[in-house]
Parts: structure tokens; sequence; C-alpha cells
């Protein structure tokens, strides 16, 4: 690393370790405390972790992080500081969140208004960059299905995965069509197993989840409804101990994905064989995720954009019967957004 360089990455970790120690106790969800600071560092001078794991996930729904870890360039971003990356695989969003909750990783991915869901159940991450605006969920039937609307779904077995947009994209569908969780029987199946249960006929349709949504859809499976605007954003989210006592760890993360998005944007061809080769996708229908159902090219500071969608998500948790108050949705939207790393993203660290 040249002196420049090193300069550089002490600027900038100087201004997230302020931004984090800023949003210290006063970003708590409903019923989980605000982390406790880190020790403080002498005055002027900026946090260097040094030594440990960085914990972060990978999903096949996140193809930035497909790129990343097929790369090494977190691996690279971090050897001078002796920390070593432990890649983990998140099935859903709501496995990530298990996991961040759990600590068992510090960053993960999922949709927004998964994130939404248990930062107001109390859950204390939050986000520090979008990684995507995706079509990726969508209602799925067999090819020779009889249901032509989402009204026929009535009395229907429905398989979703719960925690996740494509369980959000189901209740949003159903209250569109006059429909309620009372007209429906939802079986709570991982992505994987919702497809297999909608083939071997145990339910009527599925709530399905790219890419492997797109691989029914080539395998003859029809997608009954879409709707882009009931999609929510993909989410980078990290634990609030995390950002608060590792901001430079967390800086980094945050500059790797922007290169890999950079990346990804000029090499779409390359992007689909690395989602291929981790999700045994065929390369046609990896290509078809990556060009059509995830757009990559999106701002990467949340804010405004991704708080508008999740208004309009957050009060069918409360009828859903997930939160219980209107309320822990109003404190979970004033305390989930945490921008400060990507509005200070460098991707140039990755050489």
């Amino acid at each position: 690393m040249t002196q420049h360089r090193s300069t550089a990455r002490i600027a900038l970790l100087a201004v997230a370790t302020a931004a984090a120690l800023l949003l210290t106790g006063c970003v708590a969800g409903e019923t989980a405390p605000a982390a406790e600071p880190a020790e403080a560092a002498e005055a002027g001078e900026a946090t260097v972790t040094t030594g440990g794991t960085l914990n972060i996930d990978f999903a096949t729904y996140n193809p930035l992080s497909l790129v990343i870890k097929d790369q090494g360039w977190l691996e690279d971003a971090l050897s001078d500081q002796d920390i070593a990356v432990n890649w983990v695989q998140s099935a859903g969003s709501n496995k990530a969140n298990e996991a961040l909750r759990a600590n068992a990783i510090d960053v993960g991915s999922t949709a927004g208004s998964a994130a939404l869901l248990f930062r107001s159940n109390g859950s204390p991450i939050q986000v520090i960059d979008i990684f995507s605006q995706p079509e990726w969920a969508a209602l799925v039937v067999p090819g020779d299905s009889a249901i032509t609307d989402v009204a026929d779904l009535k009395g229907k077995q429905i398989a979703a995965t719960k925690g996740t947009d494509p369980y959000f994209f189901l209740l949003q569908a159903l209250e569109e069509a006059g429909l309620t969780l009372d007209d429906v029987t939802v079986q709570n199946l991982q992505h994987a197993d919702g497809w297999a249960a909608l083939q071997n006929g145990s339910v009527d349709a599925w709530a399905g989840l790219d890419p492997i949504m797109a691989g029914a859809e080539a395998a003859g499976a029809e997608l009954l409804y879409r709707n882009v605007a009931f999609n929510s954003y993909g989410f980078l989210n990290a634990t609030e101990s995390f950002v608060t006592e590792k901001p430079d760890v967390a800086q980094t993360v945050v500059d790797v994905y922007e290169h890999a998005r950079a990346w990804a944007l000029e090499n779409p061809d390359q992007t689909a064989e690395i989602l291929a080769g981790v999700s045994g996708l065929d390369l046609a229908v990896a290509t078809t995720v990556i060009t059509d159902r995830s757009n990559l090219d999106v701002d990467n500071v949340p804010g405004k954009a991704q708080l508008s969608v999740l208004k309009k998500i957050g009060p069918t948790f409360v009828a859903a019967g997930d939160v219980a108050a209107q309320s822990q949705i109003d404190d979970a939207l004033d305390t989930i957004i945490n921008d400060s790393f990507a509005t200070k993203a460098d991707p140039s660290v990755v050489k």
C-alpha cells in the first residue's frame, strides 16, 4: 500500500468513526438497547482494527456479494490489518436477519422490507449500503394451472418464506385483490422448498424469489402476478455493535461493494457466470436474472427512496400481526438508515 493510499484511508476512517460514534445510543430498536461505543481513541486518531474476523454473508439474491467473494477483494483489502474474512451463505432475508440478530454475522444481505420487520421487532441493525433495486419477487403457479389472477387464490395453498420480500409481496398482492391472509393458507417454506412444493403439487402457488424463480420460469412455471412497485430494495445491513466498534472495517466493506457494483455493470456476462456457478442455474437463466431483473445501477446511499417504499409496506406488518404496533414501525423508520459509510464510499481501495 502506498503512503498516499494509507493517508486517504485514514482520512476516510476518521469520518466514518465520527459518524458511527454520533449514532451510538440513539438508534436502538424498539426492545434492543443501543450498542456500547468502542473505547475512545486519542484526539484526532481514527479507529484502526487489527486482527480478528469479519463475518459476512453471500446470497444468490445479492449478485454483488457473489462477485466480491469470487474475486477475493475483501480479503485483499483487509490483509494489511490482518483481518480474516468468513463467508456465510444466506438462504433468504429471514436467515440473514436471524444471523445478524445472533451476531453470527456482522454484515448481511436482505430485502428492505425484511430489514424493516426485524428492526421494528427490536433487532439492532442498520442499512449501510444499497446493493440493488431488483424485481426479484412475484407470484408463481404451475404452467397448467387454472389460476389466472390473484383473486383466484382464495381458498388456495400458497408457499412463502415469512420475513422476506416475496412474503410481503404476497401480502400486498392479496390486499390489492381484496383478499387477506384469512382467505388463503400460507405454508411457511424456505424459497427452494417453496418451489419444490409447487412442483410436487402440495401448494397451488408460490411467492417466488430470484434466481430460483427464474429457474422455475425456465422450467415451465408461470408468473401469475408481477409488480415491481411491490419489491423493496436490496439492503446491505450491519449490526449496530459492528459499525460502532469497527467503523473502519464497515467502511472497507462498503468501499469494496461499490467497486463490485462498477465491475458488475461493466462485466454482466462474467457476473452471470458467477451467479450460475453458485446457484446451479443454466447460464441463460442466470443472465436473465442479471440483465432483466437485477437493477444494480442504483444510488448506493440509503435514504428517502427506500423509506418511501418501506412506509407503504410497514402497515401490512401490523395488519398481518407481524409487528404489534405502528409506533414500532415508525421508530424503525427513524433509526434504520446509516448513510455515513455509503456517502464516503471509495471504490479505489480495490487495486
